[in-house]
């Protein structure tokens, strides 16, 4: 386990390609250990960075399987240690027998993410190109795949380093005007601090607007469908996906679980979640679905209630629209989607409904009549943009360091706007600080490492 000064004390060793049979295995090692292990097995140290055909040999010196060895000396290397590649065929048997012989040699298996963990602690990456890797290895969609690896690059890190600069640089200068008061520095009636801090929250505004994107991409959208039985929410699911994954019946209650669907809209990855149609029932399965569709609607990113539009006319004394307001008192989470519009004189389009403060969407699912709208409303909604040119992927701790951030720096604005407090205003600039460093990993509990790295796939 690496230490605090990210020097490892031991020799980490694990298989790198996915279990099964294929043309390739991989077996990656990293660690003290890693000449004396290559010497046990292939006899020599193989040149650096040269794919040296080998014969691998345990300790009986039997062979084990003829290919590839690549040895990375450190510090030129993905962790910064000693590293070696050993490509074998793909077989599990061989590719076993062959970790094994290192086990054999004094190393152990790798914890999940333990190589990037290594790299992180050896400044060979940020958090930020950490999460990265795994994000791209993970990725649903071309888009993805490409913030994800912008991210790698070090787009996003960027971004948060030049915010920390500009953040540290107004603390310095701040906190000597306090320390050093026979300077006569008057930052208080000064404008130049004032336009700083302005400067900043639009700084923070437009990275955090592209981080929300990158959240997005990561992790998807989750929204939930709610409604009575045969308002058409099964219906709504099948078209938005173009598959029937939902059973569709005239018969209520059909729905009695939640049925869960990721589906690309747009480019906006989301996971809608169909769920059982509520009313008063004396059926217990019919009642756990129920108490199924609460649960989801808590956790929900967005609602659609879909209604029939020949029926509720009255929104504001809908009783389901009520109740989720109990549940997800943020009306910017609700939308209401007025279905049916084919069978009466309504258009399709989106409106505001100043009465009940919701959106509402007009559509007709039956004839697929402004379903576009609402998924234009969606992407709205959730702030999800696509910049071709630029972008970056993240994930909702990052979306919440910033907002932490963005608000400390509203304070710090306060701070010196109304009432003209210096001390404060360095401490609330502190505080930002200290959130954005959450991000790149500069200030990082242990706690919060083990949880990011054990998600990683072994061997990564």
């Amino acid at each position: 386990m690496p230490n605090v000064s990210g020097q490892s004390t031991d020799t980490i060793c694990a298989i790198a390609t996915p279990s099964g049979i294929g043309g390739v295995g991989i077996v990656r090692v990293s660690g003290p250990l890693v000449e004396a292990i290559v010497v046990s097995i292939i006899g020599e140290i193989p040149p650096a960075r040269y794919a040296h055909y080998s014969t691998f040999i345990n300790a009986n010196k039997e062979i084990l399987d003829k290919g590839i060895s690549l040895f990375f000396p450190s510090p030129n290397s993905f962790t910064g240690e000693d590293v070696l590649e050993f490509q074998a065929h793909g077989g599990p048997i061989i590719l076993d027998q062959l970790m094994q012989t290192i086990l054999a040699c004094g190393a152990r298996i790798a914890r999940p993410g333990e190589f990037s963990e290594r790299a992180f602690l050896n400044n060979k990456i940020d958090l930020t190109q950490a999460e990265a890797i795994a994000d791209l290895i993970e990725s649903h969609s071309v888009l993805a795949a490409r913030h994800a690896l912008r991210s790698l690059q070090g787009e996003f890190s960027s971004l948060i380093n030049a915010l920390l600069s500009s953040i540290i640089e107004l603390r310095v200068f701040v906190e000597a005007a306090i320390d050093f008061p026979e300077e006569e520095i008057d930052f208080l009636a000064s404008s130049d601090v004032k336009d700083k801090l302005v400067i900043l929250l639009q700084e923070l505004d437009k990275i955090l607007a592209q981080a929300k994107t990158g959240s997005i991409l990561k992790e998807g959208l989750s929204i939930v469908i709610v409604g009575e039985p045969n308002v058409g929410k099964s219906s709504l699911l099948n078209i938005l996906s173009g598959n029937d994954s939902a059973i569709v019946t005239n018969i209520p209650g059909t729905t009695r679980d939640t049925l869960k669907e990721l589906i690309d809209l747009d480019g906006l990855p989301a996971h809608f979640i169909d769920t059982a149609g509520l009313r008063k029932s004396a059926d217990i399965v019919e009642q756990e679905g129920m108490r199924r569709t609460w649960d989801a609607v808590k956790k929900a990113d967005h609602i659609l209630l879909l209604v029939d539009s020949n029926k509720d006319t009255a929104l504001n004394n809908h009783p389901m629209l009520q109740e989720l307001i109990k549940e997800s008192p943020d009306l910017d989470k609700i939308t209401i989607v007025k279905n049916k519009i084919d069978l009466n004189s309504q258009k399709a389009g989106i409106n505001f409904n100043d009465e009940i403060k919701v959106h509402c969407v007009s559509v007709s699912v039956l004839k697929n009549i402004g379903i576009e709208n609402l998924i234009s409303h969606l992407k709205h909604v959730s702030g999800f943009t696509i910049n071709e040119e630029g972008g970056f992927i993240a994930r909702r701790r990052h979306v919440d360091a910033l907002n932490r951030a963005k608000l400390s720096v509203e304070k710090a604005q306060e701070q010196l706007l109304k009432y003209k407090a210096g001390e404060l205003l360095a401490d609330d600039l502190r505080q930002a600080q200290l959130a954005l460093s959450e991000i790149t990993g500069e200030f990082s509990s242990d706690d919060l490492l083990g949880e990011i790295f054990s998600s990683f796939c072994i061997g990564k």
